[in-house]
């Protein structure tokens, strides 16, 4: 067996381990358990995982957990007991410490004060300038990535299976730029038919094969909506910047997708430290 069968034996393991964490993350997850689905040596496949997606089993765990319970404290009424519970924390005060820890504020305090409150819609203070944009224009960017469907704020797994996948194929670019266009509006559209693309800059035009596919950010002027903060925030963002900086603008949007830009890796940073390029595609200003 070559060397390129061995990792990508590797690859289409640990992408079923990254799929039976994402769909079982209300259970507990046993580390013998993975090591199973994995069908690898419980005493080397923690290693590999780590190498392959660049943190521990735990630290996935973990973060995808505490992601998910952010999502739910900025956008649903479920109580803070409920999510703890899901999130595999039956005592609360544990998961009080250790979401603060990674978000800056305890739960109940995060839901009525964090981030995403800045971004709600204050009818009475419509002049209100809440952040500032600006324009850019930047050449056509090919890309490679791993085609998502459903909810955005799950594109997490189809990251997963790109690095992965990126890794064992010896395709990762340390100098790649992070990114994901979503193709669908998802006030509008229903959750399950959400289409988005969790993909990395391709200067060296690699040749790709499935699960990978290349695609275009197509070039042109954008507005440009720097956020700081936990990706769970990033609806109220996108409310803003198109109710209220898009119809102030005067200014049209263009024919193609709107897409992100993620300046750091939420592996390496707290989700308070996470910046993320909000990119809305707009229309050439008329000559007059």
């Amino acid at each position: 067996m070559t060397k390129a069968d061995i990792w990508g034996t590797y690859e289409s393991r640990l992408l079923r381990v990254s799929s039976h964490i994402y769909e079982h993350l209300d259970e507990e997850l046993d580390s013998d358990r993975l090591a199973e689905v994995a069908c690898m040596s419980p005493y080397h496949w923690h290693r590999i995982y780590r190498a392959m997606h660049g943190e521990t089993l735990a630290a996935t765990v973990k973060r995808l957990r505490l992601q998910r319970a952010a999502a739910e404290l900025a956008a649903s009424d479920r109580s803070v007991s409920l999510i703890a519970r899901r999130c595999g924390y039956p005592n609360l005060q544990s998961f009080n410490r250790i979401f603060k820890a990674a978000y800056g504020l305890p739960p109940a305090r995060y839901r009525k004060e964090g981030s995403h409150q800045t971004f709600q819609m204050v009818h009475e203070k419509e002049d209100r300038v809440m952040y500032d944009v600006t324009l850019r224009t930047s050449d056509e960017t090919p890309v490679i990535g791993v085609a998502h469907r459903g909810a955005y704020m799950e594109i997490g797994k189809a990251f997963e299976q790109l690095f992965g996948t990126l890794f064992s194929r010896n395709l990762a670019d340390p100098a790649a730029r992070m990114l994901a266009i979503y193709y669908s509006d998802p006030e509008s559209v229903a959750e399950s038919e959400l289409r988005s693309l969790a993909c990395v800059t391709n200067g060296g035009r690699a040749a790709v094969d499935p699960p990978l596919q290349s695609a275009m950010v197509e070039g042109g002027e954008c507005a440009v909506l720097l956020h700081k903060g936990p990706y769970a925030d990033m609806r109220f963002a996108y409310r803003w910047l198109y109710g209220e900086w898009l119809r102030k603008s005067g200014r049209d949007v263009r024919d193609a997708p709107v897409f992100e830009i993620y300046l750091n890796n939420p592996r390496q940073v707290p989700p308070t430290e996470l910046l993320t390029e909000i990119c809305l595609p707009l229309k050439p200003v008329a000559s007059t």
